[in-house]
């Protein structure tokens, strides 16, 4: 697709863009997102099962919606705008009164937004299908070798695979549901899957996450640095360490600020000119990646505003890849160069070869970094 030259904003790291300008970029990035779908079906993936997974609906119950509806309520927990906590209620009425969704790894993300609606609300109807999920997730989810949650998605098993979204989709959640359901069992697991994932994906060499690990061929399949699948973590971790409030001097805590800090220095060796990130991270021949950018800009800003980094430059990666953003932002709300849905790919081949097109979780992770950086203003 050959790389995209990005507007870049002037003010980088000294003048800040208006709250105005932020909260009507936010407001359209969310217009864009609730009201996407699919109708000529050609994002949808047909599964073993026969089985239709709409990967680009915003109604459709997957991973897609799910990392949508935690940016649309990261945004209402800081404006309290009762509109948006109204669509959040409707999405879940909505699903709740269809068929009930199998569970996977990727379907379980809709939890952590649902445990956080729970919180809001104090609604009780939510309360069994919180405790049946994190229940499901804990006892029931298959495990790899020395019991990592096993990368389960619609139609396939994945037996004995470790995925890096595994951190947002399940590993997340599950600490949220173990502190909202007070089970301290559902934290411990939690805490130990980031230590597993980090065992097996984070690269000593460089710092960055490889998308997977498989106990199979004992092997990161196509060795690919996959620009969101490190943003996951570059999220999770900071969202992990403010749910759990540990002490500074918690060894837990200090690992994982210490594996977020490797992650982010190597962010920044790749960075394009432009504050975008590629979709291979380091590989400059694949394409700008935006839903990436992004993600590491969300993650970059609340590791700062949370104090797990400090310094001068990790604010200018951060504002350089804000910029980017809110110039990726197409004039219906779209977040551009969002690569589709990514299986595992045995070839960092396979990554370059994405499609891109416009996505929940495109418009979702756009409006988390710059609700991020709003928070600044309140």
């Amino acid at each position: 697709m050959g790389l995209i030259k990005v507007k870049l904003y002037k003010e980088i790291a000294g003048k800040q863009v208006k709250e105005t300008e932020i909260k009507k970029k936010i407001d359209l990035l969310i217009d864009n997102e609730i009201n996407l779908k699919d109708p000529t079906e050609e994002f949808s993936i047909k599964v073993a099962s026969g089985d239709i997974i709409d990967n680009k609906s915003f109604d459709f119950w997957e991973w897609t919606s799910g990392v949508g509806l935690y940016g649309l309520m990261k945004y209402y927990q800081l404006t309290r705008d009762a509109n948006i906590l109204k669509t959040i209620e409707k999405w879940f009425d909505d699903r709740f009164n269809e068929e009930p969704v199998g569970k996977n790894i990727n379907t379980m993300s809709q939890m952590l937004t649902l445990a956080m609606l729970y919180e809001e609300t104090g609604n009780k109807k939510y309360l069994p299908h919180l405790q049946n999920w994190a229940d499901w997730l804990y006892n029931d989810l298959p495990r790899t070798e020395q019991g990592a949650f096993q990368h389960v998605t619609y139609g396939d098993l994945n037996p004995n695979e470790m995925w890096a979204d595994t951190l947002m989709m399940s590993a997340l959640p599950l600490a949220k549901l173990g502190k909202v359901l007070h089970k301290a069992e559902y934290v411990e697991e939690a805490k130990k899957q980031f230590l597993l994932h980090i065992k097996y994906l984070q690269d000593p060499e460089t710092g960055l996450f490889f998308h997977g690990w498989t106990f199979n061929q004992r092997n990161h399949f196509g060795g690919a640095f996959w620009g969101r699948g490190n943003c996951w973590a570059t999220i999770s971790i900071p969202e992990l360490l403010t749910l759990l409030d540990l002490p500074k001097d918690d060894a837990f805590r200090q690992f994982l600020v210490t594996t977020l800090k490797y992650q982010i220095d190597a962010l920044a060796k790749y960075q394009d000119v432009t504050g975008m990130w590629h979709t291979l991270v380091d590989d400059p021949t694949s394409y700008l990646e935006g839903s990436a950018t992004a993600g590491f800009t969300y993650g970059i800003l609340m590791a700062l505003h949370r104090h797990l980094i400090t310094g001068d430059h990790y604010r200018e990666m951060a504002m350089k890849g804000l910029q980017a953003t809110i110039a990726n932002i197409d004039d219906e709300g779209g977040l551009a160069h969002t690569s589709v849905g990514t299986p595992m790919g045995e070839s960092k081949d396979f990554y370059k070869e994405i499609k891109c097109s416009n996505m929940p979780y495109g418009q979702s992770l756009a409006a988390m970094a710059l609700t991020e950086y709003l928070s600044e203003f309140y």
